[in-house]
């Protein structure tokens, strides 16, 4: 059995673009107010300018503490609660460790990890009083496979994991859920190095998906019964072999 989401108010982090923007567009759909968060002032507000008066702007800057402890307090002061919380920020790094950056690497695990905590955490204690609400994860495939070309990236998503499942067990009691999406490789801003040529190649062999592929995943995430939780939910294009 499924639940309506009509009239719940959701936040979502990197949301002017890929699968963040995605989802807010699937959410609205919905008849869900949807908060997007990003770092990008004028971007995000132009999108919300377009999406209509239930997409509501708020500017956040994830490695930025000071600016994580602000969020939900400019949420609530403008839709009044939160009952969706969807941590989708994050970056890409692959290669070969030896031919790394490690500048580099804290500057993706700073975002990919320590803005995942910090933003859920900042989030959780409103969660908990209202007795309900629903946490998503953007993780990866590389969060249960390591992929052997993004050992980084690979490390970065088991500690997500790690962070989901343990979190969940923590809060269930309190009626809050806690999920994971974890996707195979996506078409969005994180593979714009990609040579056009090696875009092409996975389009014609089906070993890349469009963020609307995840956003319908999260989507039945949030539409279970309230006393389920789909835990984790792996979407892979066809022609990946991992």
């Amino acid at each position: 059995m499924s639940q309506v989401l009509e009239g719940k108010v959701a936040a979502i982090t990197g949301a002017a673009s890929g699968i963040g923007l995605e989802c807010a567009k699937t959410l609205l759909g919905q008849g869900v107010k949807v908060v997007l968060v990003d770092r990008l002032k004028e971007r995000v507000y132009d999108i919300c300018a377009d999406l209509g008066p239930d997409a509501i702007p708020v500017v956040t800057d994830l490695v930025d503490s000071h600016s994580v402890e602000r969020m939900l307090p400019q949420i609530v002061e403008k839709v009044g609660r939160l009952d969706i919380f969807h941590a989708n920020a994050g970056s890409y790094i692959g290669g070969d460790v030896v031919d790394g950056d490690p500048d580099e690497w804290d500057r993706m695990l700073n975002l990919n990890i320590n803005s995942v905590f910090r933003s859920v955490h900042a989030v959780l204690p409103h969660m908990v009083a209202q007795g309900a609400g629903d946490i998503i994860v953007t993780s990866s495939v590389a969060g249960i496979t390591p992929v052997r070309w993004e050992p980084i990236y690979t490390a970065s998503k088991h500690a997500v994991q790690a962070f989901v499942h343990t979190v969940r067990q923590q809060v269930a009691q309190h009626g809050v859920r806690v999920g994971a999406v974890q996707p195979g490789p996506v078409f969005t801003s994180l593979l714009a190095d990609w040579p056009e040529e090696k875009l092409a190649e996975a389009r014609r062999n089906n070993s890349i998906m469009d963020p609307v592929e995840v956003a319908e995943c999260v989507l039945f995430m949030l539409t279970r019964s309230p006393g389920v939780t789909i835990r984790d939910i792996v979407v892979l294009p066809n022609g990946i072999e991992i």
